[in-house]
């Protein structure tokens, strides 16, 4: 198909929820990717920040060579070698004594969600209420809209399941006066991505640790996009020395295969019995060999320091390029996941870069979110402010 069919088509017959740009791409390469009519782009969105390891990375695509000349799927009611494998990787490399497998974040936040249920029943007298943060992002099923501490992506799919509070993001002492006799966890992101990439003070999770610890809460941390070293740090809350009590993964796991998980500790996991929950397609075969050849990659190699490395010089340069800009007010970030709040709004400035061929976001109607693959190098990072540089200098005066 060209690429006009390839747009035509998908408005005349898929659901129009997604603002989808103009854009059909059908190859990529590390950092890059192409049309349908061979222009290319920089791809510092990671396709949803999926694309952990660039796309089509070498290891990911062998192992699932190998695994599709295998097996591409083992219902879970039989073993599965590379979900095993998998599950035995995750833990051995964190806190968790237990995966549970799923297909996206928000299917992992909604496990994340019964499981403290279910630890309350068993563990709590009954207690099932969570507090959340405004501003963060858990998911689109009903129980991780109620979770998500942002009206305006809750209006209109009321009503919610009830036994959800939002307190302030990065302000522990009003989170420790909102917890009631029914609070059973807490669930909070480690950088708020959706909610305009916001980076809390260091000590945040390490003091919501301690009120956890005071209150017999349990300490649940969506890393679905912090994680999987999108910070510089295979999980993002290593940075703060915290061990919690549930994680979330999933977008980068995969290297761009579809892949969600939820971890905890023993002590949490064992409140859910045979048949408290499950998944079809969680564990798939393909999927697992994909996440082993990602984690592997991120364990042994100079992933995770080149994000750490390049992330700042993103973050240095973008200060240097655009800092002055008075439309622009804040440079801000972690690793490789950067945002760079306007004083304007942002669509306008990611429609010119996209014109110009570098792929970003916007997110809180005024943050341009920056998060290339985590093998994106100085040179395509320097290449990247330009093309953010000109598109800026382009952009009318308010």
């Amino acid at each position: 198909m060209t690429h006009s069919d390839i747009v035509e088509r998908s408005d005349r017959y898929l659901f129009a929820v997604y603002r989808r740009a103009p854009v059909a791409l059908v190859q990529g390469r590390g950092c890059r990717v192409w049309d349908a009519d061979g222009k290319p782009y920089l791809d510092f969105f990671a396709s949803t920040i999926v694309a952990s390891l660039g796309h089509c990375h070498p290891r990911v695509v062998e192992a699932l060579r190998v695994q599709s000349e295998k097996i591409l799927h083992v219902s879970n009611l039989h073993y599965s070698e590379p979900a095993a494998r998998l599950a035995e990787l995750l833990c051995r490399n964190s806190f968790a004594d237990r995966v549970f497998f799923c297909n996206s974040g928000a299917e992992a936040n909604e496990a994340a969600i019964k499981l403290a249920r279910a630890y309350g029943r068993a563990e709590r007298g009954g207690r099932y209420e969570i507090l959340t943060a405004t501003g963060s992002f858990h998911g689109r099923t009903l129980a991780t809209l109620a979770a998500t501490g942002q009206e305006k992506v809750r209006a209109g799919f009321e009503p919610l399941p009830d036994g959800f509070r939002y307190v302030p993001y990065d302000r522990p002492e009003l989170l420790e006066e909102a917890i009631g006799e029914r609070t059973v966890a807490v669930l909070l992101e480690p950088v708020q991505g959706e909610g305009g990439v916001v980076v809390p003070r260091p000590d945040y999770l390490g003091r919501v640790r301690e009120i956890c610890d005071r209150h017999g809460l349990l300490l649940m941390l969506d890393e679905v996009q912090t994680g999987m070293g999108r910070l510089g740090h295979l999980f993002g809350h290593e940075m703060a020395g915290v061990r919690p009590d549930v994680v979330t993964l999933a977008k980068g796991l995969g290297g761009g295969v579809p892949i969600g998980a939820m971890l905890a500790t023993e002590k949490v996991a064992r409140a859910w019995l045979p048949g408290a929950h499950g998944s079809t397609f969680g564990g798939n075969a393909l999927a697992c060999a994909a996440a082993c050849a990602v984690v592997e990659e991120l364990l042994g190699g100079e992933v995770l320091e080149n994000c750490r490395r390049v992330g700042e010089d993103l973050r240095n340069l973008l200060g240097d390029r655009i800092g002055g800009d008075p439309r622009v007010r804040e440079i801000r970030g972690a690793g490789l996941l950067v945002g760079v709040e306007l004083t304007v709004p942002g669509d306008g400035l990611v429609e010119s870069c996209r014109r110009l061929g570098l792929l970003l976001n916007c997110t809180a109607e005024k943050v341009l979110r920056l998060c290339p693959p985590l093998v994106v190098s100085r040179e395509e990072v320097e290449e990247a402010v330009e093309i953010l540089a000109r598109a800026l200098a382009e952009l009318e005066e308010p």
